[in-house]
């Protein structure tokens, strides 16, 4: 039998990405909108297919977006998004 017995794994990001990964999102979300683009569908073209063209150069963003991990990124949307919800 493989890896896999049935039992549920466990990831874990370290705090400090964490913050890092937010920093990130929020500076590359601004230089989307100044250049005119829909945030959202960039990140997702961006963490669906890893290509780093989904995000513009202007400010840096292309370069800060691929110093966090994409699974990192995900891994931050998605907590955001459970934490506005979490009342609901």
């Amino acid at each position: 039998m493989g890896a896999n017995n049935g039992d549920t794994m466990e990831f874990q990001v370290e705090k400090e990405n964490e913050n890092k990964a937010k920093e990130v999102i929020m500076q590359v979300y601004r230089s989307l909108l100044e250049k005119g683009y829909e945030p959202i569908n960039q990140f997702v073209g961006y963490i669906i297919s890893g290509d780093p063209t989904y995000i513009t150069s202007h400010n840096n963003a292309r370069y800060l977006i691929q110093t966090i991990e994409r699974d990192e990124l995900l891994e931050e949307f998605i907590h955001c998004y459970l934490q506005m919800h979490e009342k609901d």
